[in-house]
C-alpha cells in the first residue's frame, strides 16, 4: 500500500500532504502522517470498498453541509490504482470522511486534520 493524501481546507488552500506506505502489513518509516498505525487500521477496517465503491441503487443521504474541506487520495492499494476524492458535501460523504479520518491526519472519530 502506498497512498498519498492531499487535504485542502478551502479550494484556495492551505493544503496538507500525508503519505502512508505499508509493506508486508508494516507501516514504513517513509510514511508521513500523524498516526500511521491508526491510518492503517482505518484502511484495514473499511477495506477496498471505501476506495472503490460498488455501483448500486441511489443512496439516500442527509442533505447537510460539513464544510469546504476536500481530500484527494491517490496511490496503490492491494495492487490496484487508487484515485478517490472525499468531501463534506452530504451525510454519506461526511460518514466516509469520518471513517477515514486517521488517513486524513486526524484521529478515529475526528474530522481529519482540518
Amino acid at each position: 500500500m502506498d497512498l498519498t493524501i492531499v487535504l485542502s481546507e478551502t479550494p484556495a488552500g492551505p493544503h496538507h500532504e500525508f503519505t502512508l506506505v505499508v509493506a508486508d502489513g508494516l507501516v514504513q518509516e517513509r510514511s508521513r502522517i500523524p498516526d500511521p498505525q491508526a491510518a492503517l487500521a482505518a484502511v484495514e477496517q473499511y477495506g477496498q470498498g471505501i476506495f472503490f465503491p460498488e455501483p448500486g441503487p441511489p443512496r439516500i443521504c442527509t442533505q447537510q453541509y460539513g464544510g469546504p474541506q476536500r481530500a484527494v487520495i491517490t496511490g496503490t492499494l492491494a495492487g490496484k490504482a487508487v484515485r478517490t476524492e472525499l468531501s463534506l458535501t452530504d451525510g454519506c460523504e461526511i460518514a466516509r470522511w469520518r471513517a477515514l479520518a486517521p488517513l486524513l491526519g486526524g484521529t478515529p472519530g475526528s474530522r481529519g486534520a482540518v
